[in-house]
């Protein structure tokens, strides 16, 4: 299983931090899905935070503000198990693996290739109306970075939101439809109301979307947690968004498909400019 940063989840627990924060560029590279590591070794989780300029319709106001998006795992992470396994701090006290390798659908399309794809997607969306978009990590092709590097982040960047994506993997194949997760209870203010309101903005994006409230986890679309460190370790309004059950065959066809990805990308987007406006 797996899942604004940890920011790793997925139903159950998962993740934590690099050995370093991330640095930042700016510019992002192209979107990509390839699922396959670049090397055999096992480097340390390392990320490189992108910003992607775009020019913006002159028909619609600019928004302001930086978001940080969090794309779920790591093309390179199953290869390199002594790197994402490593204990980090994940915050309550708590420490876990560094990142996990995420799940897949029963075709074999990886969690990570989704966040990957959907990231990118939203952050053209976003730079598009004006926002500056940083992303956890620079590729699908790398390793990590750890739950605590992701969350620095966006506490580095001053993030007027964080959003994490992620996808599920309940073996219940009935199981279906989003939830998203917020901190709780609350480490510090802006886990309180801030971040429940971006819960609340994503959620009602998403369902204005189409996309059905989760069947098997939280309440009426949200899940506080208190276990994931990308949002344990968070000083900015953040969020980690499940966006279904990859082992569901209805939702898995939606994840595999570049029609269904951008369909989740424009809703995550309109809940982020619901919460910056």
């Amino acid at each position: 299983m797996a899942c604004l940063l940890v920011l790793a989840g997925c139903g159950a627990p998962a993740a934590g931090t690099p050995t370093a924060p991330p640095g930042t560029t700016t510019s992002a590279p192209p979107p990509s899905t390839s699922s396959s590591a670049t090397s055999s070794a096992a480097p340390a989780p390392t990320s490189t935070p992108a910003t992607r300029p775009a020019p913006r319709p002159q028909s619609t106001p600019p928004v302001s503000g930086v978001v940080v998006l969090d794309p779920g795992h790591n093309g390179g992470n199953a290869a390199n198990p002594a790197a994402i396994n490593r204990p980090v701090p994940a915050g309550r006290g708590q420490t876990k693996a560094c990142n996990t390798t995420g799940t897949a659908t029963n075709a074999g399309f990886p969690e990570h290739a989704f966040t990957w794809s959907v990231s990118v997607r939203v952050r053209d969306i976003l730079v598009a109306r004006g926002v500056t978009v940083v992303l956890t990590r620079p590729n699908d092709t790398g390793v990590g970075p750890c739950v605590d590097a992701r969350a620095a982040a966006g506490n580095n960047a001053d993030a007027a939101a964080v959003v994490s994506i992620h996808a599920d993997g309940s073996t219940n194949t009935s199981a279906h439809g989003f939830h998203v997760a917020y901190s709780s209870p609350p480490l510090n203010a802006q886990q309180g109301e801030p971040s429940l309101r971006l819960a609340r903005t994503m959620r009602d994006g998403l369902r204005s979307a189409g996309f059905p409230l989760s069947t098997y986890i939280g309440s009426e679309g949200l899940s506080p947690r208190s276990d994931l460190g990308g949002l344990n370790l968070s000083t900015r309004p953040a969020v980690l968004v499940e966006c279904g059950n990859m082992r569901n065959a209805t939702e898995a066809a939606a994840f595999s498909s570049a029609a269904g990805q951008q369909s989740y990308a424009k809703a995550i987007a309109a809940g982020i400019l619901a919460y910056l406006a």
